[in-house]
C-alpha cells in the first residue's frame, strides 16, 4: 500500500474530525474514567482553526502542526505536533525543545505502516522546528499505543506522577 504524508489542509478537517471521535470512542473502550468523546463542533473548531488561512501566515511559529497519511486518496491517519513552552530560566532543567506527538490511525488501516510513515513525518516535522525531545503521553491502560510508540523509538523518560484533587470544599 502506498502512503501519502503530507500536511493537513482547511479541506481535510471533515476526516480530520472523523479521525478524532474515532479515536476519542475507542479510548473510552479502554478507560472511561480517564477519555472522554469530545463534542464535534469543538473538534471541528479547533481544526479549522489550526489550519486557517491566518494560522498559516504564521506556521514558523505555529504552537500545533498538523499532517495527514492517505491510502488510495482517503485520509487514513493523522499525527499533531504540539510544540510545548520551554521552561522558564528560573527551573533546573536544560532548556531543551521539546513536543507532544498524538498519532490516530483509522482502525482498518492499522499494521499497514500509516503510523510509521506518520511518526517518521512527525519527527522531521519537529526536528525543522528545533524540537530535540517528543513525548508520546500514554495512560497505562493503552497497552497497544505503548507497544506502537516503543517500536517507534520512544521509551522511558522518567516517571510522571499523578493525585486527582477533590473540588474545592466551598467556604
Amino acid at each position: 500500500m502506498s502512503i501519502l504524508v503530507r500536511a493537513a489542509e482547511r479541506e481535510d478537517v471533515p476526516a480530520l474530525v472523523r479521525l478524532r471521535l474515532a479515536n476519542a470512542e475507542r479510548h473510552v473502550q479502554l478507560d472511561p474514567v480517564i477519555y472522554r468523546v469530545p463534542d464535534i463542533e469543538t473538534v471541528r473548531g479547533h481544526f479549522e482553526e489550526t489550519l486557517s488561512a491566518e494560522s498559516k501566515v504564521l506556521s514558523a511559529e505555529s504552537k500545533v502542526v498538523i499532517l495527514v497519511a492517505e491510502a488510495a486518496g482517503e485520509v487514513v491517519g493523522m499525527v499533531e505536533v504540539v510544540l510545548l513552552t520551554d521552561p522558564p530560566d528560573h527551573q533546573i532543567l536544560i532548556p531543551r525543545r521539546a513536543a507532544e506527538i498524538h498519532t490516530v490511525v483509522l482502525d482498518g488501516q492499522r499494521g499497514q505502516g500509516v503510523g510509521a510513515a506518520l511518526v517518521m513525518a512527525a519527527e522531521q516535522a519537529a526536528a525543522e522546528r528545533g524540537v530535540s525531545i517528543l513525548y508520546a503521553g500514554i495512560f497505562a491502560p493503552n497497552k497497544e499505543a505503548v507497544r506502537f510508540y516503543s517500536s517507534a523509538g520512544f521509551g522511558p523518560r522518567g516517571i510522571l506522577l499523578s493525585k486527582e484533587q477533590g473540588a474545592p470544599s466551598a467556604s
